[in-house]
C-alpha cells in the first residue's frame, strides 16, 4: 500500500504466509483476552452501585498514618452504603478493602498482574484479575461515583491525571475527586495553579474538579453533598459517555 509515495506495509502483504498467520493468530488471541476482561468486569460490577474508587500507594505499610486513615475512610463509606473499589493490592489498596470489608457494603479489588509489588489482599468480597492496565483503569472509572486519592507514586498519579483528563474533556461525567493529605498534595495543586493555569495549559475552572479534604467524616459528607443536587445514578447520557472511555 502506498501513501504519499511511501510504501506502508500491511500484514496481508507479508510474503511469509506462515509468519503472517502466526502473527494474526497471536494478535487475535490477545484481543480476545482483552474482551474477556471487559466482559468479566461488566458482568460482576455493572449492578454494584453506588461505589467509590480509592487510589493510593502500594508501598505504604500498616503502621503508616495514611493506612489507618484509608481504613477509616473506607469503613465510613461502606457503612454509608457505598461500595469501595481499590486496586486489590497492598498498602492503601489493602487499607481501603479492609475498611470496606469490615463495613456494610461490598469491598471490590481490581487486581493486576505485576512483576513487583502487587499481591492480592484478602479483604475482598469481589476480586477481579486483570493483565491489562487500560482495561482495569476503565473499570475504576466506569463504576465509580466518586474518587478518593491518598498519597502514592507514579501509579497513583497516573490514575489521578487520567480521571482529571476524562472529566475535563467531558469523556466522563463530573463526580467528586477528593485528595487526602494536604501536606502531600498541596505542592502539586500549587503547581497546577501557578504553572498550568498561569501558562494557559488548563483553565481556572478545571481547578474546581479537585477537592482537598483530610477529615474522613468530611470526605463522606462532601460526596453526599455533591449528590444532593442530582441523582447518584448516572443519566442515560452519562452512561453513553462511559461506552467510549
Amino acid at each position: 500500500m502506498e501513501a504519499n509515495g511511501k510504501n506502508v506495509p500491511r500484514l496481508r502483504q507479508v510474503a511469509d504466509i506462515e509468519r503472517a498467520t502466526m502473527k494474526k493468530a497471536r494478535e487475535s488471541w490477545h484481543m480476545l483476552t482483552i474482551m474477556a476482561e471487559f466482559i468479566d468486569a461488566t458482568e460482576r460490577l455493572s449492578e454494584v452501585r453506588p461505589a467509590v474508587s480509592i487510589f493510593g500507594s502500594a508501598r505504604i505499610k500498616p503502621d503508616n498514618p495514611y493506612y489507618a486513615q484509608a481504613v477509616d475512610i473506607a469503613r465510613r463509606l461502606s457503612d454509608a452504603g457505598l461500595a469501595v473499589i481499590s486496586g486489590g493490592g497492598p498498602g492503601i489498596m489493602e487499607a481501603a478493602n479492609k475498611g470496606a470489608f469490615e463495613g456494610r457494603s461490598v469491598s471490590i479489588g481490581l487486581n493486576i498482574e505485576l512483576p513487583h509489588e502487587q499481591t492480592s489482599n484478602v479483604w475482598q468480597n469481589i476480586s477481579i484479575n486483570f493483565r491489562h492496565f487500560f482495561a482495569r483503569k476503565v473499570a475504576f472509572v466506569k463504576y465509580a461515583d466518586a474518587y478518593v486519592v491518598l498519597p502514592g507514586g507514579f501509579g497513583t498519579l497516573d490514575e489521578l491525571t487520567e480521571v482529571l483528563t476524562l472529566i475535563q474533556t467531558g469523556k466522563s461525567r463530573r463526580i467528586p475527586v477528593i485528595l487526602v493529605g494536604t501536606t502531600f498534595w498541596r505542592g502539586l495543586l500549587d503547581w497546577f495553579q501557578n504553572q498550568l493555569v498561569k501558562d494557559g495549559m488548563i483553565e481556572q475552572k478545571d481547578m474546581e474538579i479537585v477537592q482537598l479534604i483530610d477529615e474522613p467524616a468530611n470526605i463522606v459528607d462532601a460526596i453526599f453533598a455533591f449528590y444532593e443536587a442530582r441523582d447518584i445514578e448516572p443519566t442515560e447520557e452519562e452512561k453513553q459517555k462511559t461506552m467510549y472511555l
